[in-house]
């Protein structure tokens, strides 16, 4: 098992809160994570809520809650047993006024605006959300293993079953039946009724333009639907944590800014998936190899630092940015994404720094060692951007 990132923050946040929120998309690796926990800690319990014999143990939740007190209870998929919310408030509550400060839920879920509303409203002040994304490389690439493992990383994703597999082969096969498993069975379970080959075209669709700005009047034309409906869709894709919009930069600096969000496909695996591009040689053959680096990157570094505020930056005079991160400290620090082992930047990258107030300029791209070029631009690999920004975070 590889180590995650995130479980001493996890661990933190359970000595805090009574109640801590792990969100995830399904397969990212939430339940070994809370199994890792479970063992450490004798006693826990663990219920998977998809399992009607979980379901059945909680037919009345608040004498199941306190008939185990001071236990730490991990409790799968949560979302689909909403009215838990509210439960647990009372026994958290009740188990205040009597001293005890050691209860502990963990709440798993993969539905993200589901759980959040929920959890936000029923449990507010009790319960801390973290976010465990798909491995990220710091978590399964060490420094001296260079392009290739990066690389690899890129084209397979970071789904654990996905990069752990013996072959590219096998690893583009276990994706397509992640992506069809989603599309038949995960999605309807949550509710929506939503035709499986429309949304099938739109994520598709999406890997397409992977890191363009959206553009929901020319998807509906394409799908033969509406643009509220093409919006409905991609919020769904958002909240299962399988797309990401990002912000436009919304500062004033009395320039037109452009104001769409950009979308991107969140795990590059699964873009090339969507795609049918099984390894590095055809990946790079295919037009939308520069923005699925760009894509991948942007993950890794927004993975890095949850806590800073993300967006990019374009103006309709042609100053451009990737990614503007502004750090809780006040720093605000820009980062543009090449595919090239020789990259450059434009007279927009610099403008964009000036106006965003750039206290660090960073260029990533699939290099070695970090190194300077003019204008106070430092290049440097995924690994070793993503490991700065988080010390900086």
């Amino acid at each position: 098992m590889y180590d995650r990132l995130s479980q001493s923050i996890l661990g933190e946040l359970l000595a805090q809160f009574p109640a801590v929120v792990l969100l995830g998309p399904r397969q990212a690796g939430k339940t070994t994570l809370a199994f890792a926990l479970r063992d450490k800690n004798p006693g826990a319990l663990y219920l998977d809520l998809e399992l009607p014999s979980a379901q059945r143990q909680l037919d009345d939740p608040e004498a199941f809650f306190l008939a185990h007190p001071k236990q730490l209870v991990i409790l799968d998929e949560v979302q689909r047993l909403p009215e838990l919310f509210s439960v647990l408030r009372g026994v958290i509550d009740q188990r205040r006024r009597d001293g005890e400060a050691s209860c502990q839920f963990l709440l798993l879920g993969s539905a993200s605006g589901i759980l959040l509303k929920q959890s936000s409203e029923s449990l507010a002040g009790r319960v801390a959300q973290l976010e465990l994304t798909p491995f990220q490389a710091r978590e399964v690439l060490l420094a001296d293993e260079g392009t290739n493992g990066v690389n690899a990383l890129w084209v397979r994703g970071g789904f654990p079953l996905s990069w752990m597999a013996v072959s590219d082969a096998q690893s583009l096969s276990w994706r397509e039946a992640f992506i069809t498993t989603y599309l038949e069975k995960d999605i309807p379970m949550l509710g929506p009724r939503i035709p499986a080959t429309t949304l099938r075209r739109l994520w598709t669709m999406l890997a397409h333009n992977q890191g363009e700005l959206l553009d929901q009047s020319k998807l509906a034309a394409a799908l033969a639907i509406s643009g509220q409906t093409v919006g409905r869709y991609i919020d769904l894709l958002c909240d299962l944590m399988l797309v990401r919009r990002l912000p436009a930069w919304s500062g004033n600096v009395g320039k037109r800014l452009i104001r769409a969000p950009k979308v991107y496909v969140r795990d590059s695996g699964i873009v090339h998936a969507l795609l049918g591009l099984q390894d590095l040689d055809a990946v790079l053959s295919h037009p939308v190899a520069g923005n699925s680096w760009e894509g991948f990157v942007v993950e890794q570094l927004i993975s890095a630092a949850p806590q800073a505020q993300a967006s990019f930056y374009r103006t309709s005079h042609g100053a451009e940015v990737d990614l503007v991160l502004e750090f809780r400290n006040g720093q605000t620090w820009v980062v543009e994404i090449k595919r090239s082992s020789a990259p450059t930047v434009s007279k927009g990258f610099y403008l964009a720094a000036d106006d965003v107030g750039a206290s660090r300029k960073i260029l990533v791209a699939p290099v070695g060692d970090a190194f300077p070029i003019k204008g106070g631009i430092e290049v440097m690999n995924p690994l070793t951007a993503a490991a700065l920004i988080a010390a900086q975070s």
